[in-house]
């Protein structure tokens, strides 16, 4: 069935909705990058310019976001996020004995049970700390940076993430907005051929 006007002006009206909210989320996008980078340079008026750089960044760094893209059944793709989880840096080994293994029992005088009470208390507090264990600290970027870091360097990483979120709207956007504005042209093209029949 070929498209009539109307069908055409409703698909004319998704586009012109598409591309106003394609606007207010770049302008969105522009607005949390100024203010990220307005709070990066606070951090580094506060902290001193050689403690805000690209000195303290780790010597591995791994991604702790990735993007996905998934397509639909109507050519659109879609964009999405997800986090990445952080291996541990603990090591969850069991500690090996080293030494000889006597079975037999000996006779031992006081300095030697208060040594071996200090081991078994260190071995104790060493099964404390690998259960406890959280995953890597360094990756947490804002850690690069010390441990009491001013509350504007926290703004700013929290401004990036959000401007990772809102780029993978905008661009799941300008493919649904790629993908409209074909078929427009598409049915604008066949009501052409169809009026000139």
């Amino acid at each position: 069935m070929e498209p009539s006007s109307c069908d055409l002006d409703e698909k004319l009206m998704h586009f012109m909705d598409q591309l106003e909210l394609l606007e207010e989320k770049r302008a969105s996008l522009n607005a949390l990058i100024e203010e990220g980078w307005f709070s990066m340079s606070k951090a580094r008026y506060s902290m001193g310019n050689k403690q805000v750089s690209s000195l303290q960044y780790a010597s591995e760094i791994e991604p702790r976001i990735c993007v996905h893209t998934q397509s639909l059944e109507n050519g659109d793709v879609k964009f999405s996020t997800n986090k990445v989880t952080q291996k541990s840096n603990c090591d969850t080994k069991p500690v090996e004995d080293v030494g000889p293994q006597e079975t037999s029992v000996r006779r031992r005088n006081r300095k030697m049970e208060n040594t071996d009470k200090h081991q078994e208390h260190v071995q104790q507090s060493e099964n404390q700390i690998l259960k406890k264990c959280d995953p890597n600290p360094q990756q947490d970027p804002i850690k690069w940076f010390g441990i009491l870091v001013p509350q504007s360097l926290k703004h700013a990483q929290s401004s990036f993430k959000q401007v990772i979120e809102l780029s993978v709207d905008i661009a799941s956007l300008q493919s649904a907005i790629e993908h409209s504005r074909y078929e427009l042209w598409n049915d604008m093209h066949r009501l052409q051929i169809q009026g000139t029949d």
